[in-house]
């Protein structure tokens, strides 16, 4: 028998080597990678306020994409600390008075964002356009402001609510393909909505939702002032284009659009 020489033993001993170690990293199992954890200080708003109520359109089909929206993983409110004890400071306030609040979302991932992008350039899905946008041409989202590549919610102190007129009624499940009525619709034709009548529903895209729009008066319009003032009072700052949009300021993190999932488990400790 022939010897190899050593330099050729020591080739063959190295690619052998290689050669199994290769095939074993081909069958062992992937590795997933761990979702994005929140930072320390966001909360879920239901451990800080159980009584202000909770309906996440986004985690649901009842919003202007009409399905789901990527990243709701829970029907959950999460938000900054500061963001939520000063909701509950509201909350303290408005209930004397007759009303809870309601929140429809709160911190939103920017993987969601990038859905409702994807959503708006795809022209051919119209399936919610008489309810949310029936006198937009959906062409026009981008440039009328309705959709954007980042928002506000994304760091964490921004939420959508509303108010409730107490003892508080359920409100019943959307079902998906039921007719649609517009958003500006008087309040006894639209979606039925347990909260009170603030001249539009939720995410309607149409100039009626500016805060301040002259043409909604009497009680829909006290409500928006009544929401407007008691939010303000505690260093919230509204969006003008739509009465439901507020952002708890000064913002932790004024600068940072975050992607965890909205889950009990994104918090620390909750894995």
């Amino acid at each position: 028998m022939t010897l190899l020489p050593r330099t050729v033993r020591a080739l063959v001993t190295t690619l052998t080597a290689l050669l199994t170690l290769g095939a074993a990293t081909a069958t062992a199992p992937a590795r997933a990678t761990p979702a994005p954890e929140a930072p320390a200080d966001f909360v879920a708003l239901r451990d800080v306020d159980p009584t202000i109520l909770e309906e996440i359109r986004y985690a649901t089909p009842h919003n202007f994409v009409g399905e789901p929206v990527e990243g709701y993983r829970q029907p959950l409110c999460l938000l900054t600390r500061p963001a939520a004890e000063a909701l509950h400071r509201a909350q303290k306030r408005l209930r004397p008075q007759g009303y809870t609040l309601k929140v429809y979302d709160c911190y939103r991932p920017q993987r969601a964002v990038d859905h409702f992008v994807r959503w708006a350039e795809d022209l051919d899905d119209q399936r919610m356009k008489t309810e949310f946008y029936p006198r937009v041409d959906k062409t026009r989202l981008f440039e009328d402001g309705y959709i954007a590549e980042k928002s506000g919610h994304s760091r964490g102190s921004t939420m959508d609510l509303t108010l409730v007129e107490l003892p508080a009624r359920p409100t019943r499940p959307y079902v998906p393909g039921e007719p649609l009525v517009p958003c500006y619709a008087p309040k006894d034709e639209r979606f039925p909505d347990n909260s009170v009548d603030m001249g539009t529903g939720y995410d309607c895209f149409d100039t009626l939702a500016h805060t301040d729009d002259p043409r909604v008066t009497g009680a829909p319009r006290a409500r928006r002032q009544l929401l407007k003032s008691t939010l303000e009072g505690l260093g919230f700052v509204n969006l003008a284009e739509e009465w439901w949009h507020y952002t708890y300021q000064p913002e932790p993190y004024p600068g940072t659009y975050f992607d965890f999932p909205v889950s009990r488990a994104s918090l620390p400790g909750k894995r």
